[in-house]
């Protein structure tokens, strides 16, 4: 059985690698490459995998949400991935590597009965990012 939770957070950020020219920056990442940033309306969505419990469901669902809360869109939630995330002074913001490191804020604290199957994160209509945990 799985459940998806659907969470929302806004944050900016710009797409430059430093190992890359001004002109390839620009030609790779176009207007993402924007000097001064732009943002997002991120949409995140968590799936969870596991039994029903003795309750008739596979997680606490606001146990789900606090852990989210706490240690993903607290840190994300109008902010600037650039400048406010460590993870992210050194590699691009791309909505890859963000899919990535929310997996990785998630799996650092993850106490709950149910296994984390899955996360996607939509940036745009157009874009959308998903990440698949085998068991």
């Amino acid at each position: 059985m799985r459940l998806t939770r659907r969470y929302r957070f806004a944050a900016s950020h710009r797409l430059h690698a430093d190992a890359l020219s001004e002109e390839e920056n620009r030609k790779l990442y176009g207007k993402c490459n924007n000097p001064y940033g732009h943002g997002h309306d991120y949409v995140l969505d968590v799936t969870v995998e596991g039994g029903l419990d003795a309750s008739g469901q596979i997680v606490d669902r606001a146990a789900l949400d606090g852990l989210v809360g706490e240690h993903v869109l607290a840190r994300l939630d109008h902010g600037n991935l650039n400048q406010d995330l460590p993870e992210f002074r050194t590699s691009v913001p791309t909505t890859e590597n963000l899919v990535s490191l929310v997996e990785k804020m998630l799996l650092e604290h993850w106490n709950l009965p149910a296994r984390l199957a899955r996360l996607r994160i939509s940036e745009t209509e157009r874009n959308t990012f998903e990440l698949e945990r085998r068991p």
